[in-house]
């Protein structure tokens, strides 16, 4: 068996199907490259040595008696928010959780792709914000510059995978939580059709607005997650048709009408786009049109999406917070949350869920009544944030400051819609400050926005490029390489 290592997901499958190595060796190098990183990184919650050794162990023997599966043997991380059999789901907060008696049904699936799940990576109290930090676990940190926040609230899932440490990872995205972390670490990030993934032991999950999905350094990678992990329990609410999205990869997706949109929707608090992350997008629009797409700018209608979104948060937040067994150790924040939310549970949640069959009508025009294939939007209105740049401030000045930088990617929540980010560069000339710019569909457009993606990818290669931190964790000489 080869001593080289496989860096991706889909490599990883195929060098364990075709038997060059194995998956012991796969998930020790993960599990030594998170020890290693635990204490610079942070990236993981809960880390399952014993027991990721035992099930790498027995995907080997299933390999060597001739079985496969789309992941037999490669080690992936999940975020502690999912439901995994023998670990607590703390889902950031503090205190002590009960350790789980099932798996949530995602868990499932991937475990029926032949996943070995090596733990369960840190995420911010219920998911709330765009920063992984909290007392419960410390400060998540980014590999491309420690000194600044990954994001969140996926932060340990993009931590992990950008540094090297699991080849992809299942993260959950109620306001932009996959795509914001994988804009400020350089991954692919996919946010799904609203229940393309499930979210079981929840019919829905933050009455609908908040999905499972991939982070992975590769559109292909991201794609064979979001295969993997897809599919249904027969109590779900939102079961839409399923889509091809293997095969989206290789397609190429024709010459589509994009509309470049900066402006974010109406939040009634300041924001304004870094013109660095402007430069940054408007620099793949341009790439986009060379490789002859229509790209013009126009803007979606969202009208005051915000309404529709602020109870449907909040009454999820009341809702996760009833859960923990000490609120009293919550966040202040977090309990004011939810206290918005048991006041905002009643006729404001239904009507905000009543409104959002006209906000498909209203945003959806951009597709059906204007013509355009796929909105281009930046993911993050700021590069990424400063380790505690929004410690000790209260509940209104942490959401004002969240929106400021993040105010791009919660619209399509609402919507249930799908969004991909992809990378788009760097802030500074060290480039250790990731950008991300979102490729956004109406409903079910999964396999358009991966073939877009892929194309954009095969331009930009920016997979080649690694943060200095993961080669040093990996045992990688290569710097990271210069952004486009």
């Amino acid at each position: 068996m080869t001593s080289v290592i496989p860096k991706g997901l889909g490599e990883q499958a195929r060098a364990l199907a075709g038997g060059e190595v194995s998956s012991r060796a796969l998930v020790e190098q993960a599990l030594e490259r998170i020890a290693a990183t635990q204490g610079t990184l942070n990236a993981f919650r809960r880390i399952r040595t014993e027991a990721a050794l035992r099930e790498a162990d027995e995907a080997d023997r299933r390999l060597a008696a001739g079985e496969r599966a789309p992941l037999l043997g490669v080690p992936i991380a999940i975020k502690d928010d999912t439901d995994l059999a023998g670990e607590p789901t703390a889902f950031g907060c503090p205190g002590e959780f009960p350790l789980k008696t099932e798996d949530g049904e995602v868990v499932r699936r991937l475990r029926a792709a032949g996943a070995v799940i090596v733990g369960k990576t840190n995420t911010p109290e219920l998911g709330q914000w765009p920063f992984t930090e909290g007392p419960a676990f410390g400060d998540t940190r980014n590999p491309w510059n420690p000194a600044h926040t990954p994001g969140g609230s996926s932060g340990g899932a993009a931590a992990a995978v950008a540094a090297g440490l699991v080849p992809a990872a299942l993260g959950s995205d109620g306001a932009g939580s996959v795509r914001i972390p994988a804009a400020w670490t350089h991954l692919v990030g996919i946010k799904p059709q609203r229940g393309r993934i499930s979210t079981w032991p929840d019919p829905e999950a933050f009455n609908g607005i908040t999905c499972n999905g991939p982070l992975a350094r590769t559109v292909a990678d991201a794609a064979l997650l979001l295969h993997a992990a897809s599919g249904n329990h027969e109590s779900d609410l939102h079961r839409p048709e399923p889509v091809d999205v293997l095969s989206a990869v290789g397609r190429d997706p024709g010459r589509l009408r994009i509309a470049l949109s900066l402006k974010p929707a109406f939040t009634g608090t300041p924001k304004e786009l870094d013109p660095v992350v402007e430069a940054a997008v408007r620099r793949l629009a341009e790439r986009l049109a060379a490789l002859g797409h229509d790209v013009v700018e126009a803007e979606p209608h969202y009208g005051m999406v915000g309404l529709a979104f602020v109870p449907r948060a909040t009454a999820g937040i009341r809702e996760w917070a009833a859960r923990v067994p000490d609120q009293a150790l919550l966040d202040v924040r977090t309990q004011a949350a939810a206290r918005h939310g048991r006041m905002l549970g009643g006729g404001p949640l239904r009507w905000a869920r009543a409104a959002e069959l006209r906000l498909h009508r209203r945003v959806g025009a951009i597709f059906h009544r204007h013509g355009f294939d796929v909105v281009l939007a930046p993911t993050t209105a700021t590069p990424p944030l400063r380790i505690g740049a929004m410690s000790g401030l209260s509940g209104w000045r942490t959401d004002r400051a969240m929106i400021a930088a993040c105010p791009y990617a919660w619209p399509w929540n609402v919507l249930g819609w799908p969004g991909v980010n992809v990378p788009a560069g760097f802030a500074d000339a060290d480039r250790t400050l990731p950008l991300g710019a979102q490729l956004l569909g109406p409903a079910s457009s999964e396999p358009r926005l991966i073939s877009l993606a892929a194309q954009l990818e095969a331009d930009r290669r920016w997979f080649e490029h690694w943060p200095q931190l993961a080669g040093r964790s990996a045992g990688r000489t290569d710097p990271a390489a210069p952004g486009s």
